[in-house]
């Protein structure tokens, strides 16, 4: 279905994920015997669970066997499904790595790293680096190499096995676009519609000379950059996942908040460096927020949309149709009131990464006096917190507009001033049986209450 042509209820329920524990067991089950047979493996596994609060199964990148008659009928009552002329399977309706078959060769397991160079040094490895400096995609042989081989591979936009041609051009130009990410303009003031501008002025230009999906992998690891240089447990968390060699290659999603007045563009702005709408997500009447989900399939980013909604407008295109401005903030729009959009100076809300849920929480506690909030999900399939948040200083002009335009109080303002206001978080994400949505209730809420049965 094509998303433009959702409507209603329709638009709600047309991603609808459910668990799928048959293959969860699968890849339980391969892991389990690769941890056998590769003792590397398993000691990575068990520092990662030690040392950054992960899970080694949250890093993998994909699974290479020996196909076999047995093989392809677990991959089948599983899920998977052949996807290209390469042995290569997936499991659509979950969050699984892609498990690849093979006429011969060993049993792979890739894990994903931001750097492998910077993984060789880290864990003195002494093979080679697959890929040129720069290339689109690396890789490295950790394990010795026999019939249970342990790699390591990064990757920038490009979602195959095989080793991708280099262009040394493209090369030259990613480290100049990246460069403009990161130092980009930021703070327009009021006039953030030029800082919109300015924005897809620099996007139009890398995906020219890099191709969309290399420019959007580019483009949110200076996202990244930008967030963590503002938020104490993102700094404390991406310090220990760096002394593995393994950097932010956990993300699960990327959180944006934007007001009404810039939505339609943000999201168009997605849609340029490839993003798909996935489902939509309604946070219930009493908080007044919506969101959009969006996901880029070949870089496999994600990212949350935040915005002052009504039930009413979560019926509509409103990822498309532009929002009307309006007097009242709610949750979203005094956030980006206080603090600008996140698209622009305020940077994100919130990365949400793959952990182990509760090792997570007791390492940040224990070590770094980072306290984890109380979850607002918690099921089995799906785990969800929050740190504490960050606290930002407010820019007097900004307190001043909102109190002449109502939207605060007197004594609001003062206590801004004084305090801050909450900012940024980390937070801390568990996903099992592959379920790859989230926590629903609002919209099951908005479903129910326009069900056309109750409004006759």
């Amino acid at each position: 279905m094509d998303r433009h042509d959702a409507t209603g209820t329709e638009a709600l329920t047309q991603f609808t994920w459910q668990r799928q524990p048959e293959a969860e067991r699968l890849v339980r089950e391969l892991v389990g015997e690769f941890f056998q047979r590769c003792p590397e493996a398993r000691a990575l596994g068990d520092r990662m669970k030690a040392e950054t609060g992960t899970r080694f199964i949250d890093w993998i990148d994909h699974i290479a066997i020996p196909s076999s008659d047995d093989v392809v009928r677990r991959l089948e009552r599983a899920g998977y499904v052949g996807s290209g002329g390469d042995g290569r399977h997936v499991q659509p309706l979950g969050m699984f790595p892609p498990i690849y078959l093979r006429a011969t060769g060993p049993f792979e397991v890739a894990i994903k790293a931001e750097s492998v160079a910077d993984f060789a040094a880290i864990h003195a490895i002494q093979n080679d680096i697959e890929g040129e400096p720069l290339a689109a995609m690396r890789w490295l042989l950790v394990s010795p190499w026999n019939d249970f081989v342990l790699t390591v591979i990064e990757r920038h936009g490009y979602s195959g096995v095989t080793r991708p041609a280099f262009d040394a051009t493209k090369a030259i130009a990613r480290l100049h676009h990246f460069e403009e990410f990161r130092s980009r303009k930021r703070d327009f003031g009021a006039d953030e519609a030029a800082g919109f501008e300015l924005v897809e002025g620099l996007l139009d230009s890398a995906i020219e000379d890099l191709g969309r999906d290399l420019a959007c992998d580019l483009f949110f690891a200076a996202e990244r950059e930008f967030w963590q240089r503002r938020n104490r447990a993102a700094q404390f968390q991406k310090a220990r996942q760096d002394r593995l060699g393994l950097g932010w290659a956990n993300h699960d999603h990327h959180t944006y908040r934007c007001s009404r007045r810039h939505f339609s563009r943000l999201i168009g702005l997605w849609e340029k460096l490839g993003f798909q709408l996935r489902e939509r997500f309604y946070a219930g009447a009493e908080a007044g927020w919506g969101a959009q989900v969006c996901e880029q399939p070949n870089t496999g980013i994600i990212t949350f949309n935040d915005v002052d909604l009504s039930p009413e407008e979560l019926m509509d295109d409103f990822a498309h149709n532009p929002l009307p401005e309006r007097k009242e903030l709610g949750t979203v729009g005094l956030w980006c009131a206080l603090h600008g959009e996140s698209f622009l100076q305020a940077g994100m809300h919130h990365l949400e990464c793959q952990f182990d849920f509760d090792s997570l929480k007791e390492q940040m506690e224990r070590d770094a006096n980072i306290k984890v909030m109380k979850p607002f999900t918690d099921f089995p399939y799906l785990r969800q917190a929050f740190t504490e948040g960050e606290r930002w200083a407010v820019k007097e002009e900004r307190l001043a507009r909102l109190l002449e335009r109502g939207q605060i109080s007197t004594e609001q303002a003062q206590k801004f001033r004084e305090q801050g206001a909450i900012g940024s978080h980390l937070e801390n994400l568990e996903r099992n049986e592959g379920f790859k949505g989230f926590n629903q209730k609002g919209v099951s809420e908005i479903i129910a209450k326009t069900d056309p049965r109750k409004n006759v």
